[in-house]
């Protein structure tokens, strides 16, 4: 089978390990860089054109690790190929939603799966009550663009949450506000989808004196299990979003089990690290029992 990762580069780690595993079991496989990919839009002939050709109907297999810099001119071109009967791995509307935190989490919140309290305003002549409906501080303040933990920021008191917000509406930053869940300690855990399953879990932990547990910022892994309804909740978020394979975010709180955010372009090398699970095979097993 002819399977195509999109991605910038061959050399960024979870694109090289996929690469590997797909070689391994006998695929071909290539690196398209999807920045360089131009979409021709036709009544007669159709296509992706990559190098001079058109690459449309190359693959059995598309997966795509698209950045959030590059969010709709790579949704575009994954778009192309699921119009064409190419397999994909995250839908273009999948990776579209997944990186906006806030249509996302109102996707979620429909589908009555347990976000925490958010709110999302423009409004800056109305931000006490935009606090006030959080229950008030500490709060945390997140930009919509925000990647590994940069963008989140943690407000512990009315006047700092006020302060914080201003600035922002008056940079005319779109932010979006929810509850600090005080007795996750900093952690969270990372749920690996594939397909139907999860396939790897980690807990993360911050560095001291920071709430964010982000591994790119320091936060350290650790392996944790998940019950079996946690599993379903990882599960179903990732299903709702259009994603078959992704990173889901999770949060233990009082109330239970909390989704965060879902990537739908998780990193490998931490969790692969942490939990010796081999995640780019199963990523390939997944696509050829589906593509089978």
């Amino acid at each position: 089978m002819t399977v195509f990762i999109l991605s910038v580069s061959e050399y960024i780690y979870s694109t090289n390990r996929i690469y590997e595993e797909a070689k391994k079991r006998g695929h071909i496989v290539k690196v398209i860089n999807h920045t360089e990919c131009s979409v021709k839009l036709s009544n007669k002939k159709r296509g992706v054109f990559y190098k001079g050709r058109n690459i449309i109907s190359d693959a059995k297999a598309i997966i795509p690790r698209i950045g959030t810099t590059t969010t709709k001119h790579g949704s575009f071109v994954v778009k192309e190929f699921e119009m064409n009967d190419v397999f994909t791995t995250s839908t273009s509307s999948g990776i579209v939603l997944s990186q906006d935190k806030v249509k996302s989490l109102q996707v979620l919140s429909k589908h009555k799966i347990q976000i925490p309290e958010t709110i999302f305003s423009v409004n800056p002549n109305d931000i006490n009550t935009q606090i006030n409906l959080l229950g008030g501080a500490p709060i945390v303040i997140k930009l919509h663009e925000g990647t590994q933990g940069k963008g989140v920021m943690l407000a512990e008191s009315n006047q700092s949450a006020k302060s914080i917000i201003d600035t922002m509406y008056s940079i005319h930053k779109p932010i979006l506000l929810q509850e600090f869940i005080k007795e996750s300690k900093s952690e969270d855990i990372r749920a690996f989808v594939v397909g139907d399953k999860v396939v790897a879990t980690m807990k993360r932990s911050g560095v001291k004196n920071d709430f964010r547990s982000n591994i790119h910022l320091g936060g350290k892994g650790s392996v944790v299990r998940l019950t079996d309804e946690e599993e379903k909740i990882a599960i179903k978020a990732a299903k709702e979003l259009g994603l078959t394979i992704a990173g889901v975010d999770l949060i233990r709180s009082k109330r239970g089990l909390l989704v965060l955010e879902v990537n739908s372009t998780p990193g490998l090398q931490g969790i692969e690290e942490c939990t010796k699970v081999n995640i780019a095979e199963k990523i390939i097993k997944h696509i050829e029992a589906t593509c089978s």
